[in-house]
């Protein structure tokens, strides 16, 4: 816990020096000046860097609270049934093996097979498997999902997903503001405090920098999918993943989760044409390909 919140403060410092250094290499400080733009580089670094790592930190804190609430998921505490005792002693297992805390394991109603981890803790975070998963999977497809998960928590692959957004979302609100304050002064020519067009521009390259941002966070997401199916695959044996895969990607099988927790999940959605670079998973064809190569 608190060697994660060590490392979101050493990466917020890391990125307001970079910037800081880059801006004054670049000698962006006396271009501004040179066109009378009077701004505080630094205090706008500082100032997005804490914007965009508080939300980011602040999201992954509350992801274990948020994910039960969105899918209803109801965590196993006393099994009821032989189910329930299998898929607590399945995950004591793999947590086992991969050295981490032993996760709560949870259920939530959807007629979709898919499942999901999250949590900031590697040694407290949840896994959550749907009924449908149950239903429409065999056990061994059911483990190889289950390691699946527990490689994303082994990999730390929350908390890292979470610096990537904090980094983007800094250069985001860092670069709009910039941009903003740059054409009020030298187009529309406000001298005093901020113009509307600040606010507008603002908003505009705000809008077209998350866009850009997004797509660098997708294809992080899709990268470390292959990790995870290679940790399932350690876990439960590379055929059992593989026929894992290929159940999820049955034409029958839509797996799609809600928007906010699709990139947790096993299996996301798989868009075409432009919209492919904000998939959060890579398509399962070149998921299973990628792990017969490595076998």
């Amino acid at each position: 816990m608190f060697k994660r919140i060590a490392l979101f403060l050493i990466t917020n410092l890391a990125v307001i020096t970079v910037l800081g250094i880059v801006l004054n290499l670049l000698g962006v400080d006396s271009m501004l000046a040179e066109n009378n733009v009077d701004m505080n580089i630094q205090a706008m670094l500082v100032m997005s860097a804490v914007i965009g790592f508080v939300g980011a930190f602040i999201s992954l804190a509350m992801s274990k609270w948020s994910a039960k609430r969105m899918t209803g998921a109801q965590v196993i505490e006393t099994p009821r049934n032989e189910m329930e005792s299998w898929l607590l002693a399945t995950v004591a297992r793999m947590a086992d093996t991969a050295h981490i805390g032993m996760p709560e394991v949870a259920i939530f109603d959807s007629p979709q097979p898919n499942a999901f981890a999250t949590g900031m803790n590697k040694n407290k975070a949840l896994v959550a498997v749907s009924t449908g998963l149950l239903r429409n999977m065999r056990r061994n497809e059911v483990e190889a999902v289950l390691g699946h998960e527990v490689a994303h928590v082994a990999n730390g692959d929350m908390v890292t997903l979470a610096l990537i957004q904090g980094v983007v979302n800094t250069f985001v609100i860092f670069l709009s503001r910039v941009i903003g304050h740059v054409v009020d002064r030298t187009v529309f020519k406000t001298e005093r405090g901020y113009g509307p067009g600040y606010y507008i521009v603002s908003i505009i390259a705000q809008i077209a920098l998350g866009i850009l941002a997004s797509i660098i966070v997708a294809w992080f997401s899709r990268r470390r999918e292959f990790r995870a199916d290679e940790g399932g695959a350690y876990l439960s044996g590379r055929e059992n993943m593989i026929a894992a895969l290929e159940r999820l990607g049955q034409p029958t099988a839509d797996t799609q989760l809600p928007d906010q927790l699709e990139a947790m999940g096993i299996s996301g959605a798989q868009p075409s044409g432009f919209r492919q670079l904000f998939m959060s998973h890579p398509p399962l064809s070149v998921r299973i390909e990628a792990l017969r190569k490595a076998g």
